[in-house]
């Protein structure tokens, strides 16, 4: 009987498994957005079991475990790891056909070797084996890195960080591990207490007074220039939609000593705002030559009360509302105008936006190089097995295939690096259709570039580390 997960496994024609194990299955990954630890990287951390590796930090599983009936103590409180892992293995069944089925199988097979089906009867055994493997000096965190052949990890980082964990890896480890300016803090203006406080973070890490807006600026871009000395050459923005609405400098000001007062601003006060400092990160993206991403659509903790005992990051987020073109076009005019405009990544969560995303990245491509503005890859409710395809269908439509730079992982897991075998294959059974289909030509050097340049070549060339 034939593996689960085979070496043809989602390639549908002889075009497909031509395109996939000639050009994509050998090439490196480059990760340029992920969660995973620099800490965890820096002391080549060794996992002591599967839970650990497989579970911690995964809201992906929690949230198919709780769907499953799963009570939360076998998530995120204090069952054992075993117990855990046991009722992730009950779980497995019911997602056969879901994405996050594929994964869990893939990871199983690429890292541990292990073919047979996560089940209840299974669970201990694998397990056990995993567990050992892991034990091992070949499973620490920078042999899984390794094993995948990955060649640059872009970590994600707030502007306060002191990135000491990088510093060490520039000399002790042969893949590049390189920090993301994610200054989302400077914008979460929703809780005036929780804002002064990261404000006398951003304080205490520059050494300097913020009292007003334009010191405010100077700390941003003390720190920017910080993370660009350590190597950092890509900025990440997680925002709910893109802000835009007129203001004045010192409307701005007023607002910015309202929030360090602890005062409450209205709405129209915190657009204002939002619209200012995101346009100021993206003129100092601009400034030092980086590529920008925004990833917006997702509405966060959405489940009031488990926000409150568990806080973000723990499976309580959904697709939020489509996004505003509008504002997204004069935000990105607004800089264009300016000649401020970086090269730039938009991701969406709401799949009604593809199409539109992907004309609005089309409005600012002015030549100067190949796709500045880009549609990045499908992201986090859209990362699965349709949402790919759709993603796909709709660049090729709309936008060049030729020039899209691909996946990421966009995960805290070491074990989540099969997601780009997962994506490749996609990418090679999707062009493969259209080639037997006679709708792109059946020609070597055409689908050697498109598919070596979705799997690695254009990532390399867009982002030159």
């Amino acid at each position: 009987m034939k593996p689960f997960i085979h070496e043809n496994f989602l390639l549908g024609n002889k075009t497909a498994e031509k395109l996939y194990h000639i050009y994509s299955e050998n090439q490196p990954i480059i990760d340029f957005h992920c969660h995973l630890s620099p800490a965890m990287i820096d002391g080549d951390y060794q996992f002591t079991n599967l839970t650990q590796a497989w579970l911690e930090g995964d809201h992906y599983k929690w949230r198919a475990m709780r769907t499953n009936g799963v009570n939360e103590k076998y998530c995120t409180g204090n069952a054992s790891d075993i117990e855990k892992f046991k009722k992730w293995a009950e779980t497995v069944p019911a997602i056969a056909g879901n994405t996050l089925y594929h994964w869990t199988h893939l990871e199983l097979l690429r890292y541990f070797n292990i073919t047979e089906l996560l089940s209840p009867s299974t669970a201990t055994g694998i397990y056990e084996k995993a567990s050992t493997l892991l034990q091992t000096k070949e499973f620490s965190t920078r042999s899984i890195l390794r094993k995948m052949k990955a060649e640059v990890v872009c970590t994600t980082d707030d502007p306060t960080d002191n990135l000491e964990h990088h510093l060490k890896l520039k000399d002790t480890f042969e893949i590049q591990v390189l920090p993301t300016f994610r200054p989302d803090n400077v914008i979460k203006t929703e809780d005036p207490e929780k804002f002064k406080a990261y404000i006398k973070k951003l304080e205490l890490v520059n050494g300097t007074e913020i009292r007003n807006f334009d010191a405010l600026l100077e700390a941003l871009d003390k720190r920017h220039g910080f993370f660009h000395e350590m190597g950092c050459r890509l900025s990440d923005h997680g925002l709910d939609r893109f802000y835009f609405v007129p203001f004045t400098s010192p409307e701005i000001n007023r607002i910015f000593k309202k929030l360090i007062k602890e005062e409450i601003i209205s709405s129209d006060e915190a657009e204002k705002y939002k619209t200012a400092v995101m346009l100021e990160l993206c003129r100092l993206n601009h400034k030092r030559g980086w590529t920008q991403q925004f990833h917006v659509g997702a509405m966060r903790n959405s489940n009031a009360r488990m926000f409150r005992e568990m806080g973000p990051d723990t499976g309580w987020d959904s697709i939020g509302i489509a996004q505003d073109p509008l504002k997204i076009s004069k935000f990105l005019s607004e800089l264009d105008n300016k000649d401020q405009l970086t090269k730039t990544i938009l991701y969406n969560l709401n799949p009604a936006d593809n199409e539109m995303m992907i004309t609005m990245a089309g409005n600012f491509n002015d030549g100067s190089s190949a796709a500045k503005v880009q549609y990045g890859a499908a992201w986090w409710f859209l990362d699965q097995k349709s949402g790919i395809e759709k993603h796909l269908k709709d660049i090729e439509a709309l936008g060049l295939l030729r020039r899209f730079i691909g996946m990421v992982t966009d995960s805290r897991s070491f074990l989540s690096y099969p997601r780009h075998e997962y994506f490749r294959r996609l990418v090679c059974n999707f062009v493969g259709e259209e080639v037997e289909k006679g709708l792109i030509p059946d020609e070597e050097e055409l689908l050697k570039s498109i598919i070596e340049g979705i799997s690695y070549r254009n990532a390399k060339e867009y982002f030159s580390f």
